[in-house]
């Protein structure tokens, strides 16, 4: 079988897996964001926290509770990490500096779980088990749930109440992540994840000396650092490591983790606006430009160019032999255009324009299906922006789910979507200008630029991969970063909640002949291409000094 082959044979294995879950994900989700029962599990954590899960909060107080809870996260995050030394089952390993703690702390509770450290080497179980597996879950159910705010904005009329925080927090951790999570985790073992709490221990001969490897709870960790698009590995090497990814057929069930809450979520979506033709059309947009994008970097690290690669069957550095090509193109697709960060190879050695797919992935916004929660309401306040462009060409008030699109939700939504290339750009920029930072490029030239804008593209966007050349562990790269991934975290949280509260206020317009219909093709083709100009005209020049520059010259 050839490897082109065998990698469109996984292409389709798992859009038939991603599609046989949409629809049962998509409406138990749904249910579970619009119950009123609260189990009794529930209730304990409720009665332990001081929260009255049926209390409905505007959206100052639900954005409230959102970064009231993230900033006791990371104190409590760093604040672990700091203690490490006298921790148990720490495996000796001694307290992380203050930046580097800091960028974890931040990295987590962020959903980025950016890493400048080497997991086995640095984290014992109490840090990895305790601090780091607790924040994959309570992040990605943090998203989730200023998603499902937003959506009861569309969904509900004449009040600015968008649901309880704190219940819609306990509900994605307890209802969705947590049991899809047992399951994956078993999955995982099954393959041969490992999932002990094993300490430091030798493992055979390595070039004439010992190697020594630590276990832990490596299986429960990996499942969750999918299904929620957290990425950070238990080891360096994430899910190149055989320990946290065994088998062709794991890393084939890794991505199925990352993209099915993401993608199922656009018919949760349908369900609680109540029509699911507007799911399918959000669904459609989502999944018409992860199928180019993933098209478009296996015909990249496919081709051949010159002798080496002709033998290899393709770009095979820095990729698994036990995946190959197409399963690592696949991989990188799903992980760059998520919030997810997770690698199966090495990003920095794909080709020129596989590195600049990558990039752009994350630069779209994270929204093709993007990350838990934030590729819904980011791609529904990309569904504004082109509402409101069709609205100028056509000189009539934009509409979108029988909400008016006036200057206050243009605003908000412009708010949104320029923060994050400002954060991208501004912090590129200054660490390109400042003598110390480009000390830590690997290369020079294109790709040495592209390592630094990678990084802050990654930062700012939640992502959490690099291009690895770069050695981020110094003190500029730790601070700058870590701010860029709080600031790209919850400033656009800001914009979003206040979004949603102002379209909960209005009363719903009624549908006429002149309503531009955004559940049909046309629309979702002026979504995908709202998408792509946006994107091009904030990123295009960057890209052309990493690597276009480095994809024309090779």
């Amino acid at each position: 079988m050839s490897p082109v082959f065998a990698g469109v044979l996984q292409l389709l294995a798992l859009m038939a897996a991603l599609a046989l879950a949409y629809r049962p994900l998509g409406d138990y989700m749904a249910r579970v964001y619009s119950s009123e029962k609260h189990y009794k599990p529930e209730k304990w954590i409720y009665k332990i926290i001081g929260a009255n899960p049926s209390a409905e909060m505007r959206w100052p107080a639900y954005l409230r509770g959102v970064l009231a809870f993230s900033a006791v996260s990371v104190l409590f995050l760093y604040a672990l990490q700091r203690a490490q030394g006298v921790l148990p089952g720490s495996l000796g390993f001694s307290a992380i500096d203050p930046d580097q703690a800091f960028n974890t702390a931040a990295s987590f509770v962020a959903n980025t779980n950016w890493q400048s450290y080497y997991g086995e080497q640095a984290m014992g179980h109490v840090v990895q088990t305790g601090g780091l597996a607790v924040q994959n879950f309570v992040s990605a159910a943090v998203g989730m749930a200023v998603a499902v705010a937003l959506v009861r904005g569309f969904a509900r009329s004449r009040t600015g109440e968008l649901g309880n925080f704190w219940s819609d927090l306990v509900r994605g951790t307890v209802r969705i992540l947590l049991p899809i999570s047992v399951i994956g985790a078993l999955v995982l073992v099954a393959c041969g994840a490992i999932q002990n709490f094993a300490g430091i221990h030798e493992v055979g001969q390595f070039m004439g000396g010992s190697q020594q490897w630590n276990g832990g709870a490596v299986a429960s960790q990996e499942v969750i650092k999918e299904l929620g698009t957290n990425g950070g590995g238990y080891f360096n090497a994430n899910s190149a490591h055989p320990f946290e990814n065994p088998t062709p057929f794991s890393n084939l069930f890794e991505i199925f983790l990352i993209l099915v809450i993401p993608f199922a979520l656009t018919r949760t979506f349908g369900r609680m606006v109540g029509s699911l033709r507007q799911g399918y059309a959000i669904l459609a947009t989502m999944a018409t430009i992860w199928l180019a994008f993933t098209a478009l970097m296996m015909w990249t690290e496919f081709a051949h160019h010159g002798p080496a690669f002709e033998v290899a069957g393709g770009a095979m550095e820095g990729k698994e032999t036990r995946f190959g090509i197409g399963a690592s193109a696949i991989f990188s697709v799903a992980t760059t255009l998520t919030s997810t960060g997770a690698v199966n190879s090495f990003h920095s050695s794909f080709t020129g324009l596989g590195g600049g797919i990558q990039l752009l992935g994350m630069q779209l916004g994270e929204i093709a299906p993007g990350g838990v929660g934030s590729g819904l309401y980011g791609m529904l306040i990309m569904a504004i922006i082109a509402v409101f462009i069709a609205g100028l060409m056509v000189g009539r008030t934009p509409e979108y789910l029988g909400k008016k699109i006036g200057t206050r939700e243009i605003k908000l939504a412009a708010c949104y979507i320029l923060i994050t290339p400002a954060l991208v750009l501004c912090f590129t920029a200054a660490a390109m200008a400042l003598p110390t930072p480009p000390h830590s490029m690997l290369n020079s030239g294109a790709h040495g630029f592209s390592e630094v804008l990678y990084a802050y593209t990654s930062g700012a966007n939640n992502n959490g991969s690099a291009f690895a050349g770069l050695n981020a562990d110094t003190q500029w790269f730790n601070s700058t970063i870590g701010i860029a991934m709080l600031l790209g975290r919850f400033l656009p949280m800001v914009f979003v909640l206040a979004l949603a509260g102002s379209l909960a206020e209005q009363k719903p317009v009624p549908e006429t002949a002149g309503t531009l219909r955004t559940d049909k093709p046309l629309y979702t083709g002026l979504l995908v291409g709202t998408i792509l100009i946006i994107t091009g005209l904030t990123y295009f020049p960057a890209l052309a000094l990493g690597p276009l520059a480095e994809g024309l010259a090779s």
